[in-house]
C-alpha cells in the first residue's frame, strides 16, 4: 500500500496559493478547491477573497486571478504538493513555459513552521514575501502566516511595492 501522509490523527495547518489567467478563472480556482475538498485527509477551512493582479515575469499575458486557502491536512508536505500537482493534471494544465499562462496553478505556500530546502519543494515558498499577489489573499485570512525570516504576512505587505496593482473582485 502506498504512503498517503501521517497518521490521520495528526493534522497540520497549510497555506495554498491558487491562480489562473486562461478561460473562466474564477470557475478554475473553485474547481481546484473542490478536488481537494473531495479529499479525506484535506479540510479547506478559510478561503480569502479573489484578487486581479498582473502576470509576473517576463512572458506578455493575462492578468491573473489569485486566492489563497488555508487547510488542515493528515498529508507530509510532499504527499500534499504532489496532491496539488495531480489536480492541476486533472484539470487540465500543461506545464510548457515558466511564468507562462496557466490554467491552474496550486502552490503549498507553508506547512505549519516546518522548513525545506528539497529540488521539488521549498517551505515556505520562496519569494512569497515579496509577492504582493500572494501576501494580499494570505494576510486576508491569515495576517500572522510566517512568511520569511521572522516576518509575517502582515508584515511583509508592509514592503511590498506591488500592493497597489492587486484589485479585490
Amino acid at each position: 500500500m502506498a504512503e498517503t501522509g501521517t497518521s490521520p490523527s495528526h493534522w497540520t495547518r497549510a497555506a495554498l496559493g491558487l491562480g489562473s489567467n486562461m478561460g473562466d478563472t474564477k470557475a478554475a480556482l473553485e474547481t481546484a478547491i473542490s478536488l481537494l475538498e473531495e479529499r479525506d485527509d484535506i479540510r479547506v477551512t478559510t478561503r480569502s477573497s479573489h484578487y486581479r493582479t498582473p502576470p509576473w515575469g517576463p512572458i506578455p499575458q493575462d492578468d491573473f486571478r489569485n486566492a489563497c486557502i488555508l487547510i488542515e491536512t493528515s498529508l507530509s508536505p510532499q504527499n500534499l504538493l504532489a496532491v496539488c500537482l495531480e489536480a492541476e493534471q486533472r484539470m487540465g494544465r500543461i506545464r510548457e513555459e515558466r511564468w507562462g499562462p496557466r490554467l491552474i496553478d496550486i502552490d503549498v505556500l507553508l506547512y505549519g513552521d516546518t522548513a525545506i530546502n528539497e529540488p521539488d519543494l521549498t517551505l515556505p515558498h520562496p519569494r512569497m514575501a515579496e509577492r504582493a499577489f500572494v501576501l494580499v489573499p494570505l494576510a486576508e485570512i491569515w495576517p500572522d502566516a510566517p512568511v520569511a525570516d521572522g516576518l509575517t504576512a502582515k508584515d511583509a505587505l508592509k514592503s511590498c511595492t506591488d500592493i497597489d496593482d492587486v484589485v479585490e473582485l
